[in-house]
């Protein structure tokens, strides 16, 4: 039965003591963020003897991200990166991570540093019991513009498929690895992870959520704003909501 609810950290010993996850990045224009970002989810997963890999992918930065991701790899055989020849949007950036990822959970969050790895490891015991733990972040730290937009964003794409998600487009999300077994994604833009999770429901796994800490962008520039990024979710809002109408 799949369940949407919200649920508190698990803790416990009976979590195997190999961990498989592989973790990515999306990454556009990330130069003076994604050294660190990178360096703090290795340290973590160190300290819990993972067998893990690091996957970054750089969706068409003009700036110097490219160069630093690939030195990065360079230095660890653990992280890897993926180049998108041009920005071809966050949905395609979510979709190479998705592909590139070999092992037995998937976790992502962007390269921003705006969540603070450590509260990972939590999200492990929750998988035991569910497939999917999305989060949702306490104190958002964007404008007030920003945290409506996003209210009503939620809001419109649970109405829309039936969802129960309290904050759909928080990048901090951990998956089985077979929850994207055969599961076709078409959205580009920021209508990826709605589209992910109302794949995952109507295949039938369950999803529990949790709250993270959210922190302020010290560096970059954000590009959910942005008026073609907006118009573009819309549009495959409606569009994913035709192609999921005529599949039931």
């Amino acid at each position: 039965m799949t369940n949407q609810g919200q649920a508190e950290p698990q803790t416990g010993s009976s979590r195997p003591h190999a961990i498989s996850i592989s973790v990515f990045f999306p990454c556009y224009n990330e130069e003076d963020n994604v050294g660190t970002t990178v360096a703090k989810a290795r340290e973590v997963l160190d300290r819990l003897n993972a067998d893990y890999e690091l996957i970054i992918v750089d969706d068409g930065s003009s700036d110097d991200t490219a160069r630093i991701a690939d030195t990065i790899a360079t230095e660890d055989p653990a992280v890897k990166v993926i180049h998108h020849p041009t920005n071809l949007g966050y949905g395609v950036a979510l979709q190479s991570g998705i592909r590139a990822a070999h092992k037995n959970l998937v976790f992502y969050t962007d390269g921003d540093g705006q969540f603070d790895f450590a509260e990972m490891p939590p999200l492990l015991d929750l998988m035991r019991h569910y497939d999917i733990v999305s989060c949702y972040r306490l104190d958002r730290q964007d404008s007030i513009v920003r945290r409506f937009n996003g209210w009503c964003w939620t809001k419109l794409v649970c109405l829309m498929f039936g969802l129960k998600i309290r904050d759909i487009d928080c990048a901090f999300k951990l998956y089985k690895r077979e929850v994207f077994d055969n599961m076709e994604l078409c959205s580009t833009g920021a209508l990826i992870a709605a589209e992910i999770l109302t794949r995952a429901v109507r295949k039938g796994c369950t999803i529990t959520q949790t709250g993270v800490h959210h922190f302020p962008r010290t560096a970059g520039r954000q590009t959910g704003a942005d008026l073609r990024v907006i118009l573009r979710a819309f549009r495959e809002l409606i569009k994913l909501r035709k192609k999921i109408s005529s599949a039931k």
